[in-house]
């Protein structure tokens, strides 16, 4: 006899079954998730918030430019990137996935979207 590992209830069904309905398997995971993946969701938000922001302005053949103020007044958040590209040249792109900027002079930004 196999037990739910939820509500510990008898489980009828398949023999790999492990949950005795969906109500008692999202409520396992839900509880198994809680505090463990908090940090990585709070990240994941702001990386996809930071996306859409770039994401959001018309690019004109893969590039477009902006000022660093017009991005944090969108909410962009500069701590949160995925990676880094520098050229041969020493210039750096700032990335988030796809879209990256890089800082020119008087606080402007070019946008970019990685080919």
């Amino acid at each position: 006899m196999k037990e739910c590992l939820e509500c510990e209830t008898e489980i009828k069904g398949r023999a790999d079954k492990k949950f005795c309905s969906d109500y008692c398997r999202n409520a396992y995971n839900n509880k198994l998730n809680k505090d463990s993946k908090n940090l990585v969701r709070n990240i994941n938000n702001r990386l996809r918030k930071n996306y859409r922001i770039l994401d959001s302005f018309e690019l004109k053949e893969g590039k477009t430019r902006t000022t660093k103020t017009r991005l944090m007044d969108k909410g962009f958040d500069f701590e949160y990137i995925t990676n880094l590209y520098t050229t041969k040249k020493g210039s750096t792109y700032y990335f988030v996935y796809d879209l990256g900027y890089l800082p020119l002079d008087n606080d402007y930004c070019m946008i970019v979207k990685r080919e």
